[in-house]
């Protein structure tokens, strides 16, 4: 993925959301933006999936303009957790068949396994055959949240989209299910958007998006030296020690 100085403003919009973004990922590499509300982290998915188009700037997917796929052939390369888990009245089976709906079992396990969820699924009465509530009502945040992760992965997407889609997740939980994605998806380009340092810190890349502007772009140890932005980010959240680490 190739962004070459992308720059955006929503219709009717004074300013630019996004000025002058520039970075590249190999197919196969994690990639993390991170900054605060506001910042354009989601800006850039809806620029990456053509829910927008640049208004500056030209964006290459796997050595082709974006411009060039058709809208379904675009949006089939994208596997996106958005940042609201939503789920709909049916089975766990269902749901996750939403993100492919030929999956087969062994299929739906192996996705519930990389996102954390298989253990909580075993559990319930049924277990793919448990019966959800509209918009999950019947399972916590962090179920939730996973199972949306599952269905995201079922399909082997060659872009995988989180967009602060662990939030619900306690530490532990989010360093297993980011060492899990590493392991499995070794076939997918993964962008993990988020506010969370310890999220995106072991990421082959790091776009450090503030007010719409890329503060730094690099490895968190460039970051952590070079960028204050990131650097402040990092020490607000973390130890010296785990910052440094």
């Amino acid at each position: 993925v190739v962004c070459s100085h992308v720059s955006f403003a929503y219709p009717g919009a004074q300013e630019n959301a996004l000025t002058d973004i520039s970075f590249s990922v190999e197919a196969g590499r994690t990639i993390g933006v991170i900054g605060g509300t506001g910042s354009g982290k989601t800006t850039l998915i809806n620029l990456l999936m053509r829910f927008y188009d640049a208004t500056e700037g030209s964006i290459r997917i796997f050595g082709r303009d974006i411009q060039a796929y058709s809208e379904t052939d675009l949006r089939a390369l994208f596997g996106v957790v958005p940042q609201k888990s939503v789920l709909f009245r049916g089975t766990v089976r269902d749901n996750i068949r939403w993100g492919k709906p030929d999956a087969t079992d062994a299929e739906i396990h192996s996705a519930l396994r990389t996102a954390q969820a298989a253990e909580f699924v075993n559990r319930l009465s049924g277990g793919l055959d448990y019966l959800i509530e509209q918009g999950g009502r019947n399972l916590s945040g962090g179920q939730r949240q996973r199972l949306c992760i599952a269905r995201a992965l079922v399909g082997r997407p060659p872009v995988l989209i989180l967009d602060d889609s662990a939030s619900a997740l306690d530490y532990a939980t989010d360093a297993r299910l980011r060492r899990a994605i590493r392991e499995d998806t070794a076939h997918s380009t993964v962008f993990l958007i988020s506010q969370r340092a310890a999220t995106i810190k072991n990421a082959d890349l790091i776009v450090v998006l503030d007010d719409g502007r890329a503060a730094g772009v690099g490895t968190h140890a460039e970051l952590f030296d070079s960028c204050p932005v990131y650097r402040e980010i990092c020490l607000s959240q973390l130890s010296e020690k785990e910052a440094s680490a």
